[in-house]
């Protein structure tokens, strides 16, 4: 315990780097409580837990030192773990840790047992690095992260990453871009898009692409031809139900992503059209399961893979004190045309 007796004297005074005790006493708690909650221990009142943190993100919290050993462990955290789009991230992320003799930890945001979030696991567990997919962090969380020293990198962030942690990500608006030009390329001027959450930053950026492309063709963009969706197999075949039933349908569809674009081949086979002879697809990813449609979908690739090896790299680069020569990856995206597109019918 440090000679302060007042606590307000103490938070004006006390350097930015305070030790457990100071926390404590701030907090008005003991100091085996607030190591409880800095190591990610669940055996803490959630009321207790929120004071606490409270004061670690007014003030800051850093180790004097590194602690003794973290664990040989890189974890990867899904908002959702489910489907191809995560498959191709493991296998990158999996690559890179076996290369440098560490193993992988999945965890999900959703479903943790009450008391316990994914920020007190990663705690517990210690790993040499932190990798969050397809997600964000709440103003609470990254001030946690921050104050632990955890190293983190974002994965395909849903917002901007600003400057908070390092990132990873595709060049998502030349990816629009590029759908949207190959089509009009095509011939098609009716061309709809089916879009994820607006809130979604990859998913605003392929939708300003898809705008460009029109905008550079001279062709005006009919706001019936746009639909937000939740990157979902449903919004194919929801939106395209809907789509294929205007009078003037659209003769093209730019999907967001590769599971759209498979609800998409539903929606037209219900509706008696012919891919690419009546309708022609494009999607976005670049899935496996592109290759065993029929007819193969033409899409945008993302390189998922890479991404998440890059994301890896950063992590484990940081967790070992070194200095990063990027702070924000971009890796490009590149059109593969299959037979889901043909030129536009008469």
């Amino acid at each position: 315990m440090t000679g302060t007796t007042d606590p307000s004297l103490a938070a004006e005074t006390t350097a930015p780097e305070m030790t457990v005790a100071q926390i404590a006493e701030l907090a008005g708690v003991s100091v085996p409580t607030v190591s409880r909650v800095i190591n990610g221990r669940s055996d803490v009142a959630p009321r207790t837990r929120a004071k606490v943190e409270e004061v670690i993100s007014r003030h800051g919290f850093r180790r004097l030192k590194k602690p003794a050993g973290r664990s040989a462990l890189v974890e990867l955290v899904f908002h959702e773990l489910a489907g191809a789009y995560a498959m191709e991230i493991i296998k990158g992320v999996e690559r890179v840790a076996d290369q440098n003799g560490l193993a992988v930890v999945l965890s999900e945001m959703r479903g943790h047992t009450p008391g316990r979030g994914w920020i007190e696991g990663v705690l517990a567990r210690r790993p040499i690095g932190v990798i969050a997919v397809f997600s964000g962090l709440t103003p609470q969380q990254s001030d946690q992260i921050r104050s632990r020293d955890i190293p983190f990198v974002l994965l395909d962030p849903t917002g901007d990453p600003g400057h908070a942690f390092p990132s990873v990500g595709a060049a998502n608006w030349s990816g629009g871009f590029s759908a949207t030009r190959h089509l009009l390329e095509l011939g098609h001027r009716r061309i709809a898009t089916i879009t994820g959450p607006h809130r979604m930053l990859s998913s605003r950026a392929r939708l300003d692409g898809y705008r460009a492309a029109m905008d550079a063709a001279g062709t005006p963009v009919a706001p019936d031809l746009i639909y937000e969706g939740t990157f979902q197999t449903e919004d194919g075949l929801v939106h395209g139900r809907t789509l294929l039933e205007l009078v003037d349908r659209p003769t093209a569809v730019f999907t967001h992503n590769d599971l759209q674009a498979l609800g998409l081949y539903r929606a037209a086979a219900e509706a008696g059209l012919r891919i690419p002879e009546d309708l022609s697809v494009v999607g976005f990813d670049d899935l496996p399961v592109t290759n065993w449609v029929t007819p193969p979908l033409t899409t945008i690739r993302q390189p998922l893979t890479e991404m998440a090896a890059s994301a890896a790299n950063l992590a484990i680069a940081l967790g070992r004190g070194e200095t990063p020569k990027h702070h924000r990856l971009e890796l490009a995206t590149e059109l593969v045309v299959r037979g889901s597109t043909a030129p536009a019918p008469r």
